[in-house]
């Protein structure tokens, strides 16, 4: 003796398909899609077997095709030259924290810094499903960009290029990097050097030659000049953090020290070549600050860890990410409206090493 099931038509083993559903709904496949997807003209009875259907079979639509049929992924990519680094660690973390709070989540690339893995960035990762992507490059040039830009809504992070055609968050390298030297400028130090010169035109450069004007405005309103500017070394990929690293710090600044440099103060262009000077400064003799002040840029969690404490730029890195999800809500809901360029608060935070009263242990 045979009995009908209502489960007929269902293939046997695997998750169930729309085409179970409708077979036990007893309605169109076409019918069960609409009923997903909140059309209006089903009627109630329809939409109470093909529901009913759903819940006996426990099916559930396959998030692919419910995001290509809404045009939306709810998915966001943020594209950085290395996860490893400690200011693009923070950056990430502050993303995908952000992002949470609007329903969406986040993808990481680490770029590497490489010109083919940037210019898959710029053509907007025609492989991957993403409503869109914050970008912060490294390598890639404005030209070279615009040529290669594709439709996927981007926003620019940082201040590596800008374009009146796209959206950008950015934090103030010239004025920020002004505030933190002027830090050892109202302690009394007089000769100050730079340390992260980049070669213009090369990787790392951008952000290297703002910091560099900032450093070079403070002392020129202060009647000061340089006492010297210490270039770091190009730009080796194999490295994850590149010419601004501990060891560029430790190497360069030991330099400096057999070159018999007399100075009181350095800015370093972050905090990673300040902790590789503060070691050097330490094993050398040479006490910081009462011989030399030293400050830095970026705030990383070591700057307060560090004999001494390193006052240095601390972006607001929670705004900047806010910021950088805002621009693009506002794209993707406004493909059309203007590009803006948006600047992110930072403070300047003192501590021990720059020989200024500080604020934060």
């Amino acid at each position: 003796m045979t009995t009908d099931s209502p489960r007929r038509g269902r293939r046997q083993g695997g998750p169930p398909t729309l085409k179970d559903v409708a077979a036990v709904a007893g309605v169109s496949y076409r019918t069960v899609s609409n009923v997903i997807n909140g059309h209006r003209y089903i009627s109630e009875t329809t939409r109470e077997k093909v529901e009913a259907a759903i819940a006996e079979l426990d099916y559930r639509p396959q998030l692919a095709a419910r995001q290509l049929r809404s045009g939306r992924s709810n998915l966001l990519t943020l594209s950085v030259p290395f996860v490893s680094h400690p200011y693009f660690a923070q950056l990430a973390h502050a993303v995908v924290g952000q992002a949470e709070k609007v329903g969406y989540d986040v993808v990481i690339d680490e770029t590497r810094g490489t010109l083919e893995r940037e210019l898959r960035v710029a053509a907007g990762f025609k492989s991957i499903l993403t409503d869109g992507i914050l970008f912060s490059p490294l390598t890639i040039d404005l030209e070279r960009f615009e040529a290669e830009r594709g439709p996927t809504p981007l926003v620019l992070l940082g201040e590596r290029f800008r374009s009146d055609n796209i959206d950008s968050v950015v934090v103030d390298n010239v004025s920020s990097t002004g505030e933190v030297t002027q830090t050892m400028i109202d302690a009394g130090r007089t000769r100050i050097a730079f340390l992260g010169d980049v070669v213009s035109g090369t990787i790392g450069a951008a952000p290297a030659d703002l910091r560099l004007a900032g450093f070079t405005s403070a002392l020129e309103a202060a009647g000061l000049t340089p006492a010297r500017i210490v270039p770091v070394e190009q730009w080796d990929q194999v490295n994850p953090h590149g010419d601004y690293s501990r060891e560029e710090g430790y190497e360069r600044t030991k330099e400096l020290i057999r070159s018999g440099a007399q100075i009181d103060g350095l800015f370093c262009a972050n905090d990673l070549l300040a902790i590789g000077a503060l070691r050097a400064f330490r094993e050398n003799g040479v006490r910081v600050p009462e011989d030399v002040a030293v400050v830095g840029w970026d705030n990383t969690a070591e700057a307060a860890y560090t004999a001494p404490a390193l006052t240095t730029v601390a972006p607001d890195m929670d705004e900047l990410a806010r910021l950088a999800i805002a621009a693009m809500l506002r794209r993707l809901d406004q493909p059309d409206a203007e590009p803006r360029t948006t600047r992110a608060p930072y403070a300047v935070v003192h501590r021990d090493s720059s020989g200024f009263p500080p604020t934060v242990r």
